[in-house]
């Protein structure tokens, strides 16, 4: 199949062929990526890709996501809209039969991928969503324009401790004649001396209180999800759709141990981005999602074993926090020479395992609270912390998103612990969802966060 390589979509579209030629089997969402660019993505052709045919799946089923979405329309299947919780509610609707949830919060990286040539800000703005939001304002110029995703039958969408931004956009889409089931997420706080407490999966603690009211709070989501499919959400469909769920997790718990640790590094940055993502919603298809990182995994796997990669070996190794709204910057990382070794890309609690020897709906609330960003700055930023230290991480890099407002102190208090804590160099950039002008100075700064690790190596 060749030596590991990364390389553009001109070069993948030649490399398809090829590989067809030497009888590579496909999935019926496989072809070209360059056919994608005739769909809009634009975006692409600025892109670097791993050159395996596993990275040929993971790409082909993310950018099919949208008429996946529709053939379940047309085969009749119940379409849930989950908004905000990143990979709490899915679980839920996944449980059941003919349903496909998807997060249209996802329209966020729309922008980027087609080049602005989808006018969706442009729509949000007309919404009066201007710049000074987060650019997952584009998500109302979807559910305005109709041209990414089918109405959903039902939308659920949490709300409390969840970003503001976000909150007033899903406001604005209700309002726009698109009902929404809301359902609350507290704030996580430490138990008080002598409160009981319960260890979440990402290793926070919580009250008992707090998991008896999220708890409530999904069985409402639950009961409403019965009430759309007519079906019951019993123990044994629960736990069934937790199996299924960890299978997913379990994979790419794997996977990203194997893609953050091993040297030279066996997977490029781009794509362990989108393949965290698929912990989320499955990119609608949760036996799929399954398959393409099963697939990544015997990929990484055997370069390990073989001792190859996509990057010069020894490349500094970064620790990531927040998903960056222009996918390219994943690419300049690289070329600078620099590697992701551990990320936080704000959906933490969708990678760990959900409890299988508790109740279900308290199990799920336990993984619920355990997400980073329903608690304190400092909660996030001593994980973080944790995290870059198991995974050998040199340096950290915080990356804003525009308007967002959950990202207008965290990115210097989790900075501050991280150098006081690790001593490790920070970096904190901001990337609009098309980084063209800016990139001279992102390199700039990449360049030079790379030469300190380098001068800190040879001291």
């Amino acid at each position: 199949m060749g030596a590991p390589a990364v390389i553009s979509l001109q070069q993948w579209d030649r490399r398809h062929g090829e590989l067809c030629r030497a009888g590579m089997m496909e999935p019926s969402y496989g072809g070209p990526l360059g056919r994608h660019v005739q769909d809009g993505d634009l975006r692409l052709c600025e892109l670097q890709f791993d050159n395996s045919p596993a990275a040929l799946r993971l790409w082909n089923f993310l950018l099919s996501e949208e008429d996946r979405l529709h053939d379940a329309r047309m085969a009749g299947k119940c379409i849930v809209g989950t908004m905000k919780d990143l990979g709490t509610v899915p679980v839920l609707a996944y449980a059941l039969d003919n349903v496909v949830a998807f997060y249209p919060d996802g329209a966020w990286w729309t922008p980027c991928v087609m080049r602005h040539s989808d006018k969706l800000l442009r729509v949000a703005d007309s919404l009066g969503l201007d710049e000074s939001f987060c650019p997952v304002r584009a998500m109302a110029g979807a559910f305005v324009t109709g041209n990414h995703f089918p109405i959903p039958d039902m939308l659920l969408c949490s709300v409390g401790a969840v970003c503001d931004d976000f909150s007033a956009i899903a406001q604005r889409i209700e309002g726009l004649g698109h009902p929404i089931v809301w359902w609350e997420m507290p704030p996580r706080r430490s138990p008080a001396p002598g409160e009981p407490t319960v260890l979440l999966p990402t290793g926070f603690t919580v009250s008992p209180q707090q998991v008896a009211f999220v708890s409530r709070e999904l069985r409402r989501v639950a009961r409403a999800l019965e009430q759309l499919t007519g079906q019951r959400l019993d123990a044994t469909r629960l736990q069934r759709g937790f199996q299924q769920a960890n299978k997913v997790r379990q994979t790419l718990h794997e996977l990203r141990r194997l893609a953050y640790t091993v040297d030279p590094c066996p997977l490029p940055a781009l794509e362990m981005l989108i393949a965290e993502m698929l912990a989320i919603h499955f990119c609608s298809d949760q036996p799929e999602s399954l398959a393409v990182l099963e697939a990544l995994l015997d990929e990484v796997q055997q370069r390990a074993q073989e001792g190859v990669g996509v990057l010069e070996k020894d490349a500094v190794r970064v620790f990531w926090i927040n998903p960056v709204a222009d996918l390219r910057v994943m690419n300049l990382l690289e070329k600078v020479g620099g590697r992701i070794a551990g990320s936080d890309y704000m959906f933490c609690h969708a990678l760990e395992p959900i409890p299988q020897d508790l109740e279900p709906f308290e199990a799920l609330a336990r993984c619920a609270l355990s997400d980073p960003m329903v608690g304190t700055v400092g909660d996030r930023g001593q994980r973080a912390c944790q995290q870059a230290k198991d995974f050998g991480s040199e340096a950290v890099i915080i990356s804003r998103i525009p308007g967002a407002s959950h990202c207008a102190y965290e990115g210097d208090v989790i900075g501050k612990m991280i150098r006081r804590e690790l001593g490790l160099p920070v970096l904190e950039i901001e990337v609009p969802p098309i980084s063209d002008t800016v990139e001279p100075a992102l390199r700039t700064r990449l360049e030079a966060l790379m030469e300190i690790v380098h001068t800190r190596r040879r001291s």
